[in-house]
C-alpha cells in the first residue's frame, strides 16, 4: 500500500491525473464529415448523427476544424464573427446541442480557435482600414509605404507578398496567409482583452478545450522578419492561459510549427501555465528537400524519423506532453504516404497506428484514418485547396513540368485529407443526398465504415482496440520510452515501462520481411495486438505491427 501511494503522488507530482492525458482525440473536418440537409456541405447537424459511429470508436473528444463565421476564403481559418456559426455548418443552437449529446457519451467538444489573424471581413478589420484615427485601426498590423512598394520583401505562406496596399487605410496591412486574413496585433492590449473575452464566453457554453491555430506566430516583428516565436510569445500565452484556460478544466493544444523540445516544456509544463500540448511538426517535414518547400518531394529518411521520435518522447517525458498524430486536415493521408495504399494498405494501416498509439502522449485521429482512408489522384481543376491551386499556378509560370507539379500535388495536397468521409458504398459515400462540395475518393466503394465497423481484421476495429488499450493501461500513459535497435533501416521498436509492467512495440515499417531476433525473444509473451493473424516468431512480415506486453515476474534486461 506505501509504494502504490507513492506511485500515486508521483503521478500527482508529474501531472499524470489529467483527463486529456490517456485520452484519444478525434478531429473532424466539418465540412467533409457528414452532411444533414443535401446542400452537399457537412455540417453540426451531421456530426450529432454520427456520434455513436464515435462513441463505439471510443474516442473522448472531437477536435472540430473552425466552424465559426466565415466567409470560407481558407476553409474556415479566416473567422468573421468569433461568437456565431456559419450558416453552412448550422447555428449557435445546433452547436449547443452537439456539446450536450456528445457530453452525453462522455466525449469532449474541442473548438478549433484562430487567434493569429482574422478574415478581412471582421467587423474590426472593416472599422481598422476606414483610417488611421479609427479605434480599431491599432487590432492589425500596418505600415506606410508607396501603394507600389512593399514595406519589406516578406512573403505569405499562400504565396506572393505578406503585404498588402489598403487605398481606404494609405497603408499597407499584414498577412502570414491569405490578403483576406489580417493579422492581429497582439501588442495591443485591446486586443488581447477582446479575445479573452470571447474564449470565456464559449467556455461558458461547456467547450472542452481548444486548439491555437499557428499560436507561435502571434508575436510577429514583421520589421525584424520574425514571424514565429517571438520575443512576446510565451508573456502573451502566459497571460492568455491565466486569463481563460486556467480557470476550467480543459485541454489546449497550440499548433506550434517552429517548435522544439526545448520550446515545446514551455508550451506543455506540467504546471498549466501555457498548454496542455503543442502539434509540432519534425517529424512531418521529412519527405521534402533540404532547405525547401513541401512540396519539393524526398525519400523518407527513416532512421532520422526513429531519431525524431525518440528525442520528443525522451526530451519531455515528465517535464511535457506530446501530442501523437500522423494525419490532419493540413497533411495528406498517411497509409499513402508512409505505407502502401494498395497492396499493403490494411496491414501498413495498423501498423503507422500501432507505432504511434503506443508512445507516451495524447494521440490524435484524423477522420477516415480509422478507416484506412487514402490519397487521391484528381485533376487540378476538381482541387479546391487554394494553397495547392496557388501553388499550381505559381509553378506553371515558373516553368516547371505539368507532371512534376501534379506529382506534388498528389502526394502533399492538403485536399487529400478534406475529401468526404467514406461512410458506405452508396452515392457520395453516404456523405450527403446532394453534390458534394468535392468529389468523393473513388476507391469509396471499397473502403468505408459500414464494410468495417464489427468487422474483425478491419482497420476501424484495430483502431477501437489501441484506443481501448491506452485505458486498460497505466504504462501507455506514464512509462518511459526506450528506443530499441536505434541504427535498424526496417524496424521500429521500443519499449514501455513503468514500475507495474512493461510493453514492446515492434514494427516493420517497409513491404519486405525481416528477420528479427527481438521479435523471436517476445513472443512468448503477451500479444495484445497485432496486424497478422499468423505470425513467424523470428520474422516480421511486410508492414507487420506487434504490440506484446510481459509477464508478470519475467524481469527482462531494460537495455535489449
Amino acid at each position: 500500500m506505501v509504494r502504490e501511494n507513492m506511485v500515486q503522488a508521483e503521478k500527482k507530482k508529474i501531472g499524470f491525473e489529467k483527463w486529456w492525458q490517456n485520452a484519444v482525440i478525434y478531429q473532424i473536418y466539418p465540412r467533409s464529415f457528414q452532411d444533414s440537409n443535401g446542400d452537399g456541405i457537412g455540417d453540426l447537424q451531421g456530426i450529432i448523427s454520427r456520434l455513436d459511429y464515435l462513441g463505439t470508436l471510443g474516442v473522448d473528444a472531437i477536435w472540430l476544424s473552425p466552424v465559426c463565421r466565415s466567409p470560407q476564403d481558407d476553409n474556415g481559418y479566416d473567422i468573421s464573427d468569433y461568437q456565431d456559426i456559419d450558416p453552412m455548418f448550422g447555428t449557435l443552437k445546433d452547436m449547443e446541442e452537439l456539446i450536450s449529446e456528445a457530453g452525453k457519451r462522455g466525449i469532449r467538444i474541442i473548438m478549433d480557435l484562430v487567434l493569429n489573424h482574422t478574415s478581412d471581413e471582421h467587423p474590426w478589420f472593416v472599422e481598422a482600414k476606414s483610417g488611421r484615427e479609427n479605434p480599431y485601426h491599432d487590432y492589425y498590423v500596418w505600415r506606410d509605404g508607396d501603394p507600389k512598394t512593399p514595406p519589406n520583401d516578406m512573403k505569405a505562406g499562400f504565396g506572393g507578398s505578406a503585404w498588402e496596399w489598403s487605398p481606404e487605410a494609405g497603408q499597407y496591412y499584414f498577412h502570414q496567409f491569405s490578403a483576406k486574413q489580417p493579422d492581429l496585433n497582439w501588442d495591443n492590449p485591446k486586443v488581447r482583452q477582446e479575445i479573452y473575452q470571447m474564449i470565456r464566453w464559449w467556455m461558458e457554453k461547456g467547450v472542452g478545450g481548444f486548439r491555437l491555430d499557428v499560436i507561435d506566430q502571434i508575436a510577429k516583428v514583421p520589421d525584424e522578419r520574425i514571424t514565429n516565436n517571438g520575443p512576446m510569445l510565451h508573456t502573451y500565452i502566459r497571460e492568455l492561459s491565466r486569463e481563460t484556460f486556467q480557470k476550467g478544466d480543459l485541454v489546449t493544444v497550440g499548433e506550434a510549427w517552429g517548435a522544439t523540445p526545448d520550446l515545446a516544456r514551455l508550451y506543455s509544463s506540467p504546471d498549466g501555465t501555457e498548454f496542455s500540448m503543442v502539434f509540432q511538426f519534425e517529424h512531418i517535414l521529412l519527405d521534402q528537400q533540404e532547405g525547401k518547400e513541401k512540396w519539393d518531394l524526398a525519400p523518407l529518411p527513416f532512421l532520422k524519423l526513429k531519431e525524431i521520435f525518440n528525442q520528443w518522447q525522451t526530451s519531455l517525458y515528465q517535464c511535457g506532453w506530446n501530442s501523437l498524430f500522423w494525419d490532419n486536415h493540413d497533411l495528406p493521408r498517411i497509409v499513402s504516404r508512409w505505407g502502401d495504399d494498395k497492396r499493403y494498405r490494411t496491414e501498413s494501416a495498423k501498423m503507422l497506428a500501432t507505432l504511434l498509439h503506443g508512445m507516451q502522449g495524447t494521440p490524435y485521429i484524423y477522420q477516415g484514418e480509422e478507416l484506412g482512408m487514402t490519397n487521391v489522384r484528381y485533376s487540378i481543376e476538381e482541387y479546391r485547396d487554394i494553397e495547392t491551386l496557388n501553388l499550381y499556378r505559381e509553378r506553371m509560370e515558373a516553368g516547371y513540368e505539368k507532371e512534376d507539379v501534379m506529382a506534388s500535388v498528389y502526394a502533399k495536397s492538403r485536399d487529400n485529407a478534406r475529401t468526404p468521409m467514406q461512410w458506405d458504398n452508396g452515392i457520395h459515400a453516404g456523405f450527403t443526398d446532394g453534390i458534394p462540395w468535392m468529389k468523393v475518393n473513388p476507391n469509396y466503394q471499397e473502403i468505408h465504415a459500414a464494410a468495417q465497423v464489427g468487422v474483425p481484421g478491419s482497420v476501424f476495429e484495430y483502431y477501437r482496440r489501441l484506443v481501448a488499450l491506452r485505458k486498460e493501461y497505466p504504462v501507455l500513459t506514464d512509462g518511459r520510452f526506450l528506443m530499441l535497435m536505434e541504427k535498424d533501416e526496417q524496424v521500429f521498436s521500443y519499449l514501455r515501462e513503468n514500475d507495474q509492467c512493461r510493453m514492446l512495440v515492434i514494427c516493420n515499417f517497409f513491404g519486405n520481411p525481416v528477420e528479427c531476433a527481438l521479435a523471436e525473444e517476445w513472443d512468448q509473451e503477451i500479444l495484445l495486438i497485432g496486424n497478422y493473424e499468423d505470425r513467424e516468431a523470428g520474422v516480421l512480415k511486410p508492414y507487420e505491427a506487434r504490440m506484446y506486453l510481459e509477464k508478470a515476474g519475467n524481469n527482462r534486461e531494460t537495455v535489449l
